[in-house]
């Protein structure tokens, strides 16, 4: 648990620390920054240099800047033997004020926890928000190179959420060694905003300044031509001042300090052994024992390793803390710097340095540390065939393979390279490894290894458990894969009853999220037989809702509801609702949206929310933000739905895979679209170029070309769309996705407005002929006729029918259907009777003012001009005279946060979730042209009082 902290620097022995040299221009940026936080503004600054550069110096002045403006400081601490423990830098940091910034056993809980990342990010982001409402903060982090993959990923995170916030973030990170993710991450901060502090060598006048400090007098042209030769690394020139002075190589005369004794070689290494050569034998043995097991070590530990009593290193523990090797730090000692541990351990010879690091994580597991804590330790020093570390590093990774995958692969990884190859449990190390790599985002090398390894080297029942895993977590992000795995385990003779029954299951799950439903309705028999026989209720809760699927694509909605209600009794039943990969609930929610039953569908939606929250399923979340953005944007409220696509598109820990990934996109150019933002198009465009349209799924190509063919028309380029569709429009025969996926029946109009553009009059025939099929065979469902009658009108040119649509639309609560069925037959009428188009196009222009449709409007205003009715331009985001720049769903989050709220609480009143309020902000921020809290609060009491 963090306590107080005071900034930790080194001091002189009248307890003045020396100041900083040859860094002006840095202190001045950073002060600059202090100064905007003070006014609300907290912004990110990475300091950048080699090892020894000065930027752990440079980070205590930071903190002692912190402490002394009275801010909320916290320091996060790295360790490169922590990069297995999730969130360490964050649970051994230490805050100033009262209290603890965070509570330290919640943290390693959610941490820890199966798929909590996301709750994780949430619970820090809601802390932090609450301390910079009350005090502005500072959160300083050294050496970010060596940060874990669970802390990486929340830093990138949460200070581009809590951008609005006055929280200063000063992170440190060597030049020299930085992995491309952390690589990746500072440059996405520049990218947004952040800073950049590069530090070089020293100029000699700052060199001439340190050697004041340390020597305490002027050196003479010959002091300082030893201490150049350290070439300007702050490090290395105090190391090399300091042997000159506790050798006795300079004398003091006349206020100079002048060099009498020889010269100091400048290799750090063996400045370093001088310096243990200085302490006693004794202090020397800890030092070197503490430099084998890592950045920090406590007496406990020592004195296991050692063999002696605690006791006994009490005085040498103090003399080498005296002599500046190690720095305490509560419980724990820290060598000074780490390039100082790096030197004595590079002293020790290799297999010394193994043994004591094995000893080491012996001792910590006796103690009770937590396999994780010790799992660098094992992978450094364990020899091949150590079964006993291989065991202890499969543990390690099990544990951390839900929240931080990347480091569980890396420690599955070694365990398999110790294993002998005729080792029995090598398959099954093997097994674990192919997942991981699923999991962390390495497909390919996943595929290469179980190529190598499947099948013939399992058992069977080892070998289906593996297919299994593999279609569930590929099902994510390739369903032809997934199938492919899923069919080729459920072949194999001699599996658990079990399995038999949730390989087929999972089969015809993604056969049908591939679009292959002549093979899905096949597969659909098939698992529903093996689950009877293996009385699996959760293989059969998902080929119930796999079987509504198929109904719902054979045109019969009846059956299709009434099998998604079965599918989601039996899950709820045995408790999977709302899991990773049964997708019953959320099929239902699609459904209801589908019906055009908008507010059913939403609260279907919110109840998904809670539900995997309750059970902590992150990855579950990803799905239903993307059903969410959908229902918003069919119901025509395009500001929201954009915001939570963005919010959606932001959660990048949960790893959004292919369909969910497509159906974001799919909401955010669809936006972009209707309010005619057409750089945001192009944007978006090529994103559905790059990670949609070779996708090897038929319902996921189909949402990719769909999207390019409105591209193409918003271009004014119909053939073009066309061209686009080409695969697509070859399934209007077929039981499966329409070429307008993912499905929204109200698209068979935008298909047959476009195809009429493009002279293919059979294909708009051809799609206006399926629309009447589906609405004869399911007369309950009202959209349906309304759907029909319009693409019938419109095909026609039938004034009458298009009349018609108006009166079925009636009801349906989708406003841009309604406004387009509106502005058709108001063209229509004014061809005929101008008097009689001015009301339907009035009526058509208020529901796309109304949804933000901004470029609809603008089509429909042009055509009340011709008819002689001109209208004024308004705008759906005229809604607050105090904020015409905003939307009405901004204006709301605008005014809460202005009271002082968190986005947590802000999110309680719209009913949004707190990422959708950030995006909110995000777009009122730069409409407002402000950049933080403070600014928007002093704004908000100008226009409303105003008022």
């Amino acid at each position: 648990m963090d306590g107080f902290l005071q900034p930790r620097m080194s001091a002189r022995a009248d307890g003045v620390h020396p100041r900083v040299r040859g860094r002006d221009e840095e202190l001045a940026f950073l002060g600059g920054r202090f100064d905007a936080l003070a006014e609300g503004r907290g912004g990110v600054v990475c300091i950048e240099g080699p090892p020894g550069s000065g930027k752990t110096r440079l980070l205590a002045e930071v903190q002692r800047m912190a402490v002394e403006r009275r801010l909320r400081l916290f320091r996060g601490g790295t360790d490169p033997d922590g990069q297995f423990v999730p969130l360490g830098p964050l649970l051994d940091g230490l805050s100033t004020g009262s209290g603890s910034l965070f509570d330290a056993d919640r943290l390693r809980s959610l941490a820890a926890a199966p798929e909590q990342r996301f709750w994780l990010l949430q619970e820090l982001q809601d802390r932090l928000e609450q301390v910079a409402l009350d005090t502005p903060l500072v959160i300083t982090m050294d050496d970010v190179q060596w940060l874990d993959d669970v802390t990486l990923p929340a830093l990138r995170t949460l200070s581009v959420r809590l951008s609005s916030h006055a929280i200063l973030w000063v992170v440190s990170v060597r030049s020299t060694v930085v992995a491309p993710d952390v690589r990746t991450m500072i440059d996405h901060l520049e990218s947004i905003g952040g800073h950049r502090l590069p530090l070089g060598p020293l100029a000699d006048t700052a060199v001439t300044g340190i050697a004041e400090d340390v020597l305490g007098a002027v050196p003479d042209e010959a002091t300082l031509g030893v201490v150049r030769r350290a070439e300007g690394v702050p490090l290395l020139v105090v190391e090399l001042l300091r042997g000159l002075r506790e050798e006795r190589a300079v004398t003091v005369t006349g206020g100079v300090a002048v060099l009498t004794g020889p010269a100091l070689p400048t290799g750090f290494q063996g400045s370093v052994r001088r310096h243990l050569d200085q302490v006693s034998p004794q202090a020397r043995e800890v030092v070197r024992a503490a430099a084998a097991v890592g950045r920090t070590v406590t007496v406990g530990l020592l004195a296991e390793l050692l063999g002696t009593p605690a006791a006994a290193l009490i005085e040498p523990v103090q003399e080498a803390v005296d002599a500046s090797l190690f720095v305490e730090e509560g419980e724990r000692l820290l060598f000074r710097h780490d390039l100082f541990r790096e030197a004595v351990e590079g002293s020790l010879p290799a297999a010394v340095r193994k043994a004591v690091r094995r000893h080491a994580a012996d001792v910590l597991l006796r103690r009770g540390a937590p396999v994780t804590e010790v799992a660098a330790l094992l992978a450094d020093s364990a020899g091949a065939g150590d079964r006993v570390a291989v065991e202890l590093l499969r543990q390690a990774a099990a544990e951390l393979s839900a929240s931080a995958p990347s480091s569980a692969l890396a420690l599955s990884r070694r365990a398999l390279e110790l294993t002998d190859g005729g080792a029995a449990e090598r398959p099954v190390i093997i097994a674990e490894t192919v997942l991981l790599f699923w999991q962390a985002g390495q497909a390919a090398e996943g595929r290469a290894l179980a190529a190598a390894a499947l099948p013939g080297t399992m058992a069977p029942e080892a070998e289906a458990q593996v297919r299994l895993g593999l279609a569930r977590v590929s099902s994510q992000y390739d369903f032809t894969e997934a199938v492919r795995q899923a069919r080729t385990g459920a072949a194999l003779a001699g599996a658990a009853p079990a399995l038999r029954a949730q390989l087929p299951a999972l089969e015809c799950l993604n056969l049908s999220m591939a679009g292959d439903f002549r093979a899905t309705a096949d597969a659909v028999a098939e698992a529903l037989d093996a689950a009877a026989d293996a009385g699996d209720r959760a293989a059969r809760a998902t080929a119930v809702a796999v079987d509504s699927v198929v109904w719902f694509y054979r045109m019969d909605w009846d059956r299709a509801f009434a099998l998604a209600e079965d599918a989601a009794r039996l899950a709820a039943d045995v408790g999977i609702a709302h899991s990773l990969w049964v997708p019953e609930a959320l099929w239902k929610a699609f459904l209801l949206n589908a019906a055009a039953r908008v507010e059913e569908a939403l609260e279907e939606s919110a109840s998904g929310v809670r539900e995997t929250r309750r059970q902590g399923q992150a990855a579950a979340m990803s799905l239903w933000l993307g059903n969410r953005c959908r229902v918003l944007l069919d119901a025509g409220r395009l500001e929201d739905a954009r915001a939570e696509a963005e919010a959606a598109a932001t959660v990048q820990v949960l790893g959004l895979g292919n369909f969910a990934d497509a159906t974001v996109l799919y909401t955010l150019l669809r936006v972009a679209v209707h309010t005619d933002d057409r750089e945001a198009v192009r944007a978006y465009a090529a994103d559905v170029r790059d990670r949609v349209i070779a996708d090897p799924a038929l319902l996921v190509r189909n949402v990719g070309s769909w999207l390019l063919a409105l591209v193409a028309d918003h271009e004014g380029r119909p053939d073009r769309a066309m061209e686009v569709l080409s695969e697509a429009v070859g399934t209007f025969g077929l039981v499966g996705p329409s070429p307008t996926s993912p499905d929204d029946r109200a698209d068979t109009v935008v298909f047959v407005r476009l195809a009429l553009r493009a002279g293919a009059t059979g294909r708009a025939a051809e799609a206006v002929a399926a629309a009447e099929l589906r609405a004869e065979r399911n007369p309950r469902f009202p959209v349906l006729a309304a759907v029909a009658a319009h693409a019938r009108g419109l095909l026609d040119n039938d004034l009458a029918v298009l009349l018609r649509a108006v009166e079925l639309y009636e009801g349906v609560p989708r406003l841009l259907p309604r406004a387009s069925a509106l502005e058709d037959a108001g063209r229509k009428l004014a061809s005929r009777r101008a008097a009689e188009a001015a009301p339907h196009l009035d009526a058509a222009l208020n529901l796309s003012t109304q949804a933000g449709a901004e470029r609809d409007a603008a089509r429909v205003r042009r055509r009340l001009r011709a008819v002689g009715a001109p209208r004024r331009r308004t705008s759906s985001r005229r809604l607050a005279a105090a904020w015409p720049e905003l939307t009405a769903s901004e204006v709301a989050v605008v005014r809460l946060v202005a009271q002082g709220l968190t986005n947590g609480r802000t999110a309680e009143h719209p009913g949004i979730s707190p990422h959708t309020v950030s995006s909110h902000l995000r777009h009122a921020f730069t409409k407002l042209d402000i950049t933080s809290r403070v600014e928007l609060a002093r704004l908000a009491a100008e226009r409303e009082h105003a008022q």
